[in-house]
């Protein structure tokens, strides 16, 4: 061990060759436990609401309006607060707004010039000075970082800030510079961003989202249903890619495959005309879409239940080849008489609301046509060929995971899967048996599988286990006893759509429960949460996000507007900064148009779910845990040059 130590602190040395550096840097980091901790963000269930999401990123949740007040208190009206914080948010496009306008350019770039600068100033206070360089634009730095260290004992200094200001505004730059300084106050409102799950599905626009986070300057994704299920969509699985392509039809977002990562669907489209061209298909209606072309609308109709058959018939054949996920009883198209268009299922019988299954064989309801059969090929191909969707999921692989535990959290989206008693329910995969964390990480050990193991079968097994996660009751991101899919096309009776909720989401409220699944992901009873995503709040029925006394927050509020009439809400979001965590409920996002010409912001309530008697400091993060590690590292490195073990490299 000793060896080890010593080849250890070899290797520090060559980062730190003298007592003098070694000695810098322990000052430099003892300096940094004691700042304040940064702002954490925490948005999930965003569903492809691209525009919602820019502009929730940029207001912090809040947060830069907050920062706002705390700068200028009573200086400013309301008006001007909300003008400063629209041209934080759009400084681009409300400038070109502002100069239809105003008649001295001049002087409205002066006065909005200091407003930033002292804001960005206040941003960056709680950073080091090495930190805010890191985030400095890289053509302005010099100015901005000469702007906001204002150096307090130089006597000059109003005429040598004043001089710098209006050489930008006598150059021409000073649009560019307010772009710049507004971003940065943006980088440095929140430190670090965390995204609870399910960045795709029902919105237009999840490839936009994922091109903001892969530039975001720090960010974790914990993996929700729909973003396993583009993951397994990208590795090949053909019950991950029926079902992606399904869910785009059913609410009219084919765009985003077709023009968002260049999928063609023309095969697809060409089959679906031909064989369903006289069939009205009105059970696969568009849903959450107001599209008024026909031709497109009548298009999607047919492709629609296309894909849903082709759906139904690989999840069968995924079914018969993974016998121990014990699916066979949603094996459906077998339990169809075709004759007279109706099912059974346990002991009822139920007429079809639509009894065209021209594709089916009944003797092998399963087995694809031969165009069928080509048509997954090229789809397959399309989606494993796809170099921007590759892109993307391989960010989500590496910043991504089904859990995380951060600062005393536990992030996960959906739930632990649990028994009727409250406790951690055993699931058994391919012969293992696990339970809690162990469970969340065998998944996700499979799912990393899917896309990179070398031995055949596994990789197979990892692909199909993306779909499993996707639909199965054990799957801690879908926690119900069935997806009922095929039922809510099909059958009009209600209670056959019915999924039955896991036990934990009625166990949400008992504290031994939720101590029991903390202590299993290792974190203290006291002073810990769980933030949970993928069950929208509904608000206006008098759900409250905070369950078990604070020690639960399901912050899933609906940001998708095809739940926002459920939930009366356009979702929940949470920061955690060094005085404690926030919980912000916003109302449903206009636009960005709009948010630009009435410098409007989306209106947001914030209910303070738990304020600390002092002021966190890094010291008391995980980053300041590190940090400390390293100071005793440092002071074992500095021993071991005072007493000669080893010598300083001069």
């Amino acid at each position: 061990m000793k060896k080890l130590e010593q080849k250890y602190l070899e290797r520090l040395s060559d980062l730190y060759p003298t007592i003098a550096a070694a000695s810098t840097e322990i000052i430099n980091l003892e300096a940094i436990l004691n700042l304040p901790k940064g702002t954490e963000h925490f948005l999930t269930d965003i569903h492809g609401e691209y525009e919602a999401f820019a502009h929730v990123l940029k207001n912090g949740s809040g947060s830069v309006r907050r920062k706002i007040d705390d700068v200028f208190g009573n200086r400013l009206s309301v008006r001007d607060k909300q003008a400063l914080a629209s041209l934080v948010y759009y400084p681009k496009e409300r400038m070109e707004i502002v100069k239809r306008t105003e008649s001295n350019m001049e002087d409205w770039y002066k006065i909005n010039l200091f407003r930033l600068i002292e804001l960005s100033k206040r941003s960056a206070s709680k950073y080091t000075r090495s930190k805010v360089r890191k985030a400095l634009p890289k053509d302005f730095a010099y100015v901005i970082e000469e702007l906001i260290t204002e150096k307090a004992d130089m006597t000059d200094k109003e005429s040598y800030y004043n001089k710098i200001i209006s050489t930008i505004i006598r150059i021409g730059s000073a649009e560019e510079f307010i772009c710049e300084i507004s971003e940065l106050i943006q980088r440095l409102v929140v430190d670090h961003l965390h995204i609870v799950g399910d960045i795709y599905d029902r919105g237009p626009g999840p490839h936009i989202i994922m091109d903001t986070l892969m530039s975001y300057h720090s960010v974790d994704v914990q993996w929700g249903n729909h973003d396993v299920l583009w993951m397994g969509a990208a590795a090949g699985q053909r019950g991950c890619i029926a079902n992606v392509i399904r869910i785009c039809a059913r609410y009219g977002n084919l765009d985003i495959l077709e023009d968002g990562y260049g999928i063609n669907l023309l095969p697809l489209a060409t089959y679906a005309l031909r064989v369903y061209g006289e069939d009205p298909c009105t059970c696969f209606a568009l849903k959450g879409t107001q599209r008024p072309e026909k031709e497109e609308r009548e298009l999607n109709l047919r492709l629609h239940k296309a894909i849903s058959i082709i759906q139904f018939k690989v999840e069968g054949q995924i079914i018969a080849r993974n016998p121990q996920f014990h699916l066979e009883s949603r094996n459906l198209l077998g339990c169809i008489d075709y004759e007279k268009g109706t099912i059974r299922i346990g002991d009822a019988e139920y007429e079809l609301l639509d009894k065209n299954f021209p594709t089916v064989d009944p003797e092998h309801p399963y087995e694809l046509t031969a165009e069928e059969e080509d048509i997954m090929e090229r789809l397959e191909k399309a989606f494993l060929g796809c170099e921007k969707l590759q892109a993307h999921m391989r960010f989500l692989l590496v910043k991504g995971g089904l859990y995380k535990v951060y600062n005393n959290n536990l992030l996960y989206h959906g739930c632990v899967p649990l028994d009727e008693n409250g406790e951690l329910k055993t699931v058994e995969l391919f012969g293992r048996r696990y339970r809690g964390r162990e469970l969340y990480e065998a998944l996700e050990s499979y799912v990393r599988k899917g896309f990179f193991a070398l031995d055949g079968m596994e990789k197979q097994r990892g692909q199909d286990m993306m779909w499993y996660i996707w639909l199965h009751p054990n799957s801690p991101l879908f926690g119900k006893d069935k997806m009922a899919t095929f039922e809510r096309y099909f059958l009009a009776e209600k209670e056959t759509h019915v999924e039955k909720k896991n036990a934990y989401y009625h166990l949400l409220e008992d504290e031994e429960v939720v101590d029991r699944i903390l202590k299993a992901f290792g974190l203290p009873l006291e002073g810990s949460h769980i933030v949970n995503g993928h069950v929208p709040v509904k608000r206006k029925n008098g759900e409250n996000p905070v369950k078990c006394s604070g020690k639960v927050l399901v912050i899933d509020g609906g940001f998708s507007r095809a739940y926002q009439k459920e939930t009366g809400i356009a979702g929940y979001t949470l920061i955690y900064n060094s005085f404690g965590l926030l919980l912000v409920a916003h109302d449903p996002f206009e636009s960005k148009d709009q948010a630009v010409r009435k410098e409007s912001d989306i209106h947001s309530e914030t209910m303070i779910v738990k304020r600390v008697l002092e002021r966190r400091l890094v010291g008391n993060t995980d980053v300041g845990r590190e940090l400390r590690e390293q100071v005793r590292d440092l002071e074992n490195l500095l021993e071991a040059y005072r007493n000669g073990t080893i010598t300083e490299k001069i």
